[in-house]
C-alpha cells in the first residue's frame, strides 16, 4: 500500500523499546531509514521507557513482549493511563501477544526469522506511519484460560473466565441453518472481534472470519476465541463444512474462500496471489460469498488500515447480504470500514460492543 495518501504534517516521533541490543538497533535503524518517521529514543527496557516517554514525546512506541522486570503487558497497564499511545508489539510467537493487544496495544508484528529482516522493516514501518492516527482503548487484559478438559466432543462448553453471561439460544428455526456470516477484521481487530463474538449464542449460524495476522498467530488467536465465546472457534481447514455453532477463522498465509457443494458449503484454505494486499483476505472472502452462497448471508467488516473487504462487502451486499460495518468511534483505525461505508457497502454501523446486538436483531427477522 503506498504511503502517499497517509502522510503526516511531519516525520512521526518513535520510540523502540526492547531489551535486546541487537533487536533494538535492527529496528531503530530500519526505521529511521523510512523519509516518515524519525526515531528520537531507544530504551532497554519498560523502566527505561517510562522514564524517557514524557522527555522524548514519541508519536508511536515499539515494544517487545517479554522483558526483563516488567512485562509488555504490566508497562501498557502504567503507560496507556498517562499517556494513551499507540503502541505496536514487536514479538515472537507467543500467546501473552493477545493479552497485550487486549491491554491495549494497537497492533503487533512478529519477530523476523534469520533472512527476513528486509521484509519484517518494511511491515513494522507501515504499521508504524498508519499507527500514528490510531484511536487507543486502555482496557484491562483479558487473559486467555487454559483448555479446559472434556468441553469437547459433545460435552457443554463451559463459559471461560473473561467472557460474558451467554445469549439466549436461537433455537431450532430451521432458517438459521440456512444463514451464513463472514466477518472481516485488520489493525485492532483481534479484540473488536472478540468483542463481537463473546455477545453472540453457543448455535449461531455458521461463521467465517478473516483478520490479517502473521503466520504462527490465527492458530492461537482462535484458541483464544474458543476459550471465551460461547460457540465453537477453530483454524480452518481446507474443505472444513460450514454449520450451526461453528466459527471458522481464515489461517494466516492462505485465501479462505466458501466453496458451494450442493446444498453445503465447505471452505478452501489455499496458497495464491495476495487479493487487496493481502493474504489471507477480506475481499477474497467476502466476494466468494457474493458468489458462491445462495441462502442468507451478513457480512461485518471491522476496525483496519486500507480498504480490503470494500469491494467485497459492496458485492456481498448487491447479492441480497445484510451488511454492517464498526463506527468510527469504536475503530482502532477507521480505515476499511470507512472505505466500505463510502462506496455504499454498509447498510447500518455500530460500535464493536453493539454489533453482535444488530446482528442478532436480523437474524431474528429471518
Amino acid at each position: 500500500m503506498p504511503f502517499q495518501s497517509a502522510v503526516p504534517p511531519r516525520k512521526v516521533r518513535v520510540m523502540v523499546v526492547d531489551d535486546s541490543v541487537l533487536a533494538r538497533t535492527m529496528i531503530a535503524n530500519g526505521l529511521a531509514a523510512s523519509p516518515f518517521i524519525e526515531v528520537v529514543a531507544t530504551a532497554v527496557n519498560a523502566q527505561d521507557a517510562l522514564v524517557k516517554v514524557p522527555q522524548y514525546k514519541p508519536d508511536v512506541i515499539t515494544c517487545d513482549v517479554e522483558m526483563p522486570g516488567m512485562s509488555g503487558i504490566d508497562f501498557l497497564k502504567q503507560l496507556l493511563p498517562r499517556y494513551p499511545l499507540p503502541v505496536l508489539l514487536v514479538s515472537s510467537l507467543d500467546l501473552r501477544v493477545f493479552d497485550a493487544l487486549s491491554a491495549g496495544a494497537v497492533d503487533f508484528v512478529r519477530k523476523p526469522e534469520p533472512g527476513q529482516n528486509e521484509s519484517f522493516i518494511a511491515a513494522l514501518t507501515q504499521k508504524v506511519v498508519f499507527a500514528k492516527g490510531a484511536h487507543v482503548r486502555p482496557r484491562a487484559a483479558i487473559h486467555t484460560p487454559a483448555p479446559a478438559a472434556g468441553v469437547k466432543g459433545g460435552g457443554v462448553k463451559q463459559p471461560a473466565t473473561g467472557s460474558l453471561p451467554a445469549p439466549p439460544l436461537l433455537g431450532n428455526r430451521p432458517s438459521m441453518g440456512n444463514v451464513i456470516i463472514a466477518l472481516g477484521a485488520s489493525t485492532g481487530g483481534t479484540e473488536a472481534t472478540l468483542e463481537v463474538m463473546r455477545r453472540l449464542p453457543a448455535d449461531i449460524p455458521g461463521m467465517l472470519i478473516v483478520q490479517h495476522m502473521p503466520t504462527g498467530f490465527t492458530k492461537m488467536y482462535a484458541d483464544r476465541l474458543d476459550r471465551l465465546c460461547h460457540m465453537e472457534v477453530r483454524e480452518a481447514k481446507n474443505g472444513d463444512e460450514i454449520h450451526r455453532g461453528l466459527a471458522l477463522l481464515a489461517p494466516a498465509d492462505l485465501q479462505m474462500r466458501v466453496v458451494r457443494k450442493g446444498v453445503k458449503y465447505t471452505v478452501s484454505c489455499l496458497p495464491g496471489e495476495k487479493v487487496s494486499g493481502h493474504r489471507p483476505s477480506v475481499d477474497a472472502m467476502f466476494m466468494s460469498v457474493a458468489e458462491q452462497v445462495k441462502c442468507k448471508t451478513v457480512g461485518i467488516i471491522m476496525t483496519g488500515m486500507g480498504r480490503d473487504g470494500a469491494d467485497g462487502l459492496l458485492q456481498m451486499r448487491k447479492a441480497g447480504a445484510y451488511t454492517i460495518g464498526q463506527d468510527k468511534e469504536s475503530c482502532v483505525v477507521y480505515g476499511m470500514p470507512m472505505e466500505a461505508y463510502n462506496i455504499g457497502a454498509v447498510q447500518i454501523q455500530g460500535s464493536c460492543e453493539d454489533i453482535a446486538g444488530i446482528l442478532l436483531r436480523q437474524l431474528q427477522k429471518w
